[in-house]
């Protein structure tokens, strides 16, 4: 059954939420189509979530090439999706998945996967899951020449502002901790200047600085590393960090805000024992989540 099935994934173009509905295609090795969709203006979105409470949906408000009826699931994330999602399946009678908690719209899709962290409703088409879907596979960009640990460093967002010091001071203790370690380490394309210009300071033996090289060694390190360090800024990262190999995962706080969704996440990821969020000190944490298992949920 799973060889066969057929998913159009509905993407708003941010890679971060598309790449978690190719992810869960993959997980399902279904084959799928990628369609962009997006309201025509800022104002139609805003109606859609009175049009979605009086159960009225139109192709109207939104931009989406034509589609056919032979998909088994319409699957999305974001909210300039999700109006679309339900539109096009209702229409076509095939079944909507919206992955993350769609808030501001009824929770009426055929299947929602919400994570831990938004406190969803407990509802029979609501699956709860630990983090964002993710699929990994490793490219053998990185080889490790001796045993190894893997350091990711994200960026600035609306949330969090990276700083120097402190992230200086996690790696003069990480390098201190790993002296008989090959450390490899990359940056991401939100890493500011400032902490590129830090990162190259240091005499790593494996870096690359994602705006000099645009390559992607986040899967070797999981696949080769014994330790892996994520700073906390980035939700995709450690999904990938804690579905994928054996490395222990280390997440590095960059600043003290202890009250927004990143934090929350980690550390309820941290109870459950998939990470250890860094201290100073490390711990095995090396659980895994198996988003195979969770994808299965919808075709069962």
């Amino acid at each position: 059954m799973e060889t066969s099935l057929k998913i159009l994934i509905l993407s708003d173009k941010r890679a971060g939420h598309e790449n978690q509905s190719i992810a869960f295609a993959k997980h399902l090795n279904a084959s799928y189509d990628i369609f962009h969709v997006e309201f025509k203006t800022k104002a139609l979105k805003l109606l859609s979530y009175l049009l979605d409470f009086m159960s009225i949906y139109t192709k109207r408000l939104f931009i989406c090439k034509e589609i056919s009826s032979s998909y088994d699931f319409i699957i999305s994330a974001g909210s300039s999706t999700y109006y679309a999602n339900k539109t096009l399946s209702k229409k076509h009678k095939i079944k909507s998945i919206a992955l993350m908690l769609p808030k501001n719209y009824r929770f009426d899709f055929d299947y929602i996967f919400a994570q831990s962290h938004d406190n969803p409703p407990k509802k029979n088409n609501i699956i709860e899951i630990p983090a964002n879907f993710s699929f990994i596979e490793p490219k053998q960009i990185y080889k490790p020449q001796k045993k190894s640990i893997g350091i990711i460093i994200g960026g600035d967002n609306s949330i969090f502002k990276m700083s120097i010091e402190k992230l200086k001071k996690q790696l003069d203790e990480i390098k201190k901790y790993f002296l008989d370690y090959e450390i490899a380490i990359t940056t991401s394309p939100r890493t500011s200047k400032k902490i590129e210009e830090l990162i190259e300071s240091y005499e790593f033996e494996f870096s690359v600085i994602f705006s000099k090289n645009q390559i992607n060694p986040i899967p070797d390190f999981l696949q080769n590393c014994e330790y892996v360090f994520i700073t906390i800024d980035s939700t995709s990262m450690i999904s990938e960090a804690i579905s994928y190999g054996n490395s222990c995962v280390e997440v590095l706080p960059i600043d003290d805000k202890k009250d927004n969704k990143f934090y929350k996440m980690t550390k309820a990821l941290e109870t459950d024992g998939f990470l250890h969020i860094f201290d100073g000190k490390i711990a095995d944490a090396n659980k895994k989540i198996d988003f195979k298992s969770y994808a299965k949920k919808a075709i069962l």
